[in-house]
Order: structure tokens, then C-alpha cells, then sequence
């Protein structure tokens, strides 16, 4: 009985020994049983530093770490493992290389979500209904970048000179400058120019505009006048008026006639020149030559 109790104690404590043993291994590998966390892929041009056990955060907390880099001819391949099973992330979600201050220091993983706000029933990273909701779910792969620091800025300065230099951009601004300000001038002079123009172009603006105002009272007696004419009373007056001046034309014409038989008759001119005559002997035998005019002063 004692012995039996003996072997089972060593059997116990042997398999305690092996259990122990592979939980410390797996341990080791970065794999844990009744774990709560997950992970994803992230692919990187660059992945600036980074290295196994480089935290991970999401808004400025850790949520988990790297835990694989291999390189592979198309990119850095960045697993990520994260340690909350509840953090839920709108796609597209981004995964930046980034430094611990913009001076340099450790390099991190941060992770920003772009899209907007989640569903109250949206499903967790690990839930099989979490694919095509729109969630970061287990296995998924994302986009890697490399976030701005003082070596990629001067890298990018740089890069901007040589672009300047090669392509002669500052003797070709300095000629853009001088012809801006040639154009300048002319645009001046142009100015200066219109201005004399309309100065001697006033008097004869003040013209027309003066003309303008006679021929719109001129229109407006026009129209008055074919107004008139378009009054019935005023159309009567007219057409008696040429009636009468008809009638006084044709009694000229009669008078004209007359006279005209009076001074063909040798009898009556005969008469016209007697009397004529006779008129004229009775004035001078009234007042004799040289004879004063008593009916003058």
C-alpha cells in the first residue's frame, strides 16, 4: 500500500514536471493557453527599428506587442499580437512604424482606426461572425507606414533640393520674378494710359449724353404730333382746311381771269389811261410848279 502511494506520487509528480516543462516552452514561443489575446499581419516598406517585444498601442496605450518580423521580397511582415480580446477597431485600420519622440528612441507600432463608429452588436476580434462586419478581426492582414522623424524629413529635404537643383527651378523663379514685374509695368502704363483716355473722352461722353436727352424730347414730340394726327377732330380741321384752300385758290384763279379780259379791251385801258391822265392835270392845276404846298408846315 506504501508503495503503491510512492509510485503514485512520483508518477504525479513526473507529469506535474513534463506539464511545467511545456507551459515554460510555450511560454517562451509567445503561445498562451486560455489566452485573451489575438493577433494580426501588418505589412511594412519599412519597418524602421523595430524589433520582438516592441510595444504596440492604440491612442497612446499599450495594447500588445510584436511578435514575429520576417522579411520577405515584397515587404516587412510585422505579426502583432494584441492582448485585450474585446478592443474593437474600425476598418480601414492603419499600422504606423513610429519612434518614442520625434528625436529618436525605441520604436513602437501604432495603430489608428479610420473608419466610423461601430454598431452597439458589432462582433468581437474573435467571434466567427466577425468577418465583412466591418471590424479588425483575428488573422487579418493590414497596411504598414513608416511615421515622419528627423532622418526621414531630412531624407525628404533632401531629396527636394536635389528635384530644385537638378531642374533649375531658381534661376527659372527669378526669371518669372522679373518678367511678373515687367508685366507689372505694362499693366500700369496701361492703366495710366485709359485713364488719360477717358479724361479727354469726357466732353464728348457729356455730348452724346446731352444728345441723347434732345432726341428723347424730340421722340416725345414726334410722338405727340403723330398722336394729334391720330385724333379724329384733328383729321376733320385738316381736310377743311384744304378745302378751303381749294376754294380760295379757285377764286383767285377766276379773279386772275377777269383782269386778264379787262386789260385785253383797248376801250377799257383807253378809259384807265384818260382818267390817268386827266387825274394827273387836275393835281397840277391843284398845285401848280413851284408853287409851296400850303398843306405843309
Amino acid at each position: 500500500m506504501r508503495r503503491s502511494v510512492r509510485e503514485g506520487i512520483v508518477g504525479f509528480s513526473v507529469i506535474a514536471a513534463v506539464v511545467a516543462f511545456a507551459s515554460t516552452m510555450l511560454w517562451l514561443r509567445g503561445e498562451r493557453a486560455f489566452s485573451k489575446s489575438w493577433s494580426v499581419t501588418a505589412d511594412f516598406e519599412d519597418a524602421g527599428g523595430l524589433a520582438v517585444r516592441s510595444p504596440v498601442t492604440y491612442r497612446g496605450i499599450m495594447v500588445g506587442n510584436v511578435s514575429d518580423i520576417k522579411v520577405t521580397p515584397q515587404a516587412v511582415r510585422v505579426s502583432i499580437e494584441i492582448s485585450e480580446d474585446d478592443l474593437q477597431l474600425t476598418l480601414p485600420v492603419q499600422a504606423t512604424v513610429a519612434s518614442a519622440s520625434l528625436l529618436g528612441g525605441d520604436s513602437q507600432v501604432a495603430l489608428s482606426s479610420l473608419g466610423p463608429p461601430l454598431k452597439k452588436d458589432a462582433p468581437m476580434p474573435k467571434s466567427a461572425r466577425c468577418k465583412g462586419q466591418g471590424v479588425l478581426c483575428e488573422g487579418a492582414t493590414i497596411q504598414g507606414s513608416e511615421a515622419p522623424s528627423i532622418a526621414t524629413i531630412t531624407n525628404s529635404l533632401q531629396e527636394i533640393l536635389e528635384q530644385v537643383k537638378k531642374e533649375d527651378l531658381v534661376p527659372k523663379l527669378v526669371g518669372s520674378t522679373q518678367q511678373f514685374d515687367a508685366t507689372l509695368t505694362d499693366i500700369q502704363k496701361l492703366s495710366n494710359q485709359l485713364s488719360l483716355d477717358l479724361a479727354r473722352a469726357a466732353p464728348t461722353i457729356s455730348n452724346l449724353n446731352e444728345a441723347t436727352a434732345q432726341a428723347a424730347s424730340a421722340s416725345r414730340h414726334i410722338n405727340n404730333v403723330v398722336s394729334a394726327f391720330d385724333n379724329p377732330t384733328t383729321i376733320t380741321d385738316l381736310k377743311q382746311t384744304v378745302s378751303n384752300a381749294r376754294s380760295l385758290t379757285a377764286t383767285f384763279d377766276e379773279v386772275g381771269g377777269d383782269v386778264e379780259k379787262l386789260t385785253a379791251d383797248p376801250q377799257f385801258m383807253a378809259a384807265v389811261r384818260s382818267v390817268t391822265i386827266g387825274l394827273g392835270q387836275f393835281f397840277h392845276e391843284l398845285y401848280p410848279a413851284g408853287t409851296p404846298d400850303v398843306t405843309k408846315p
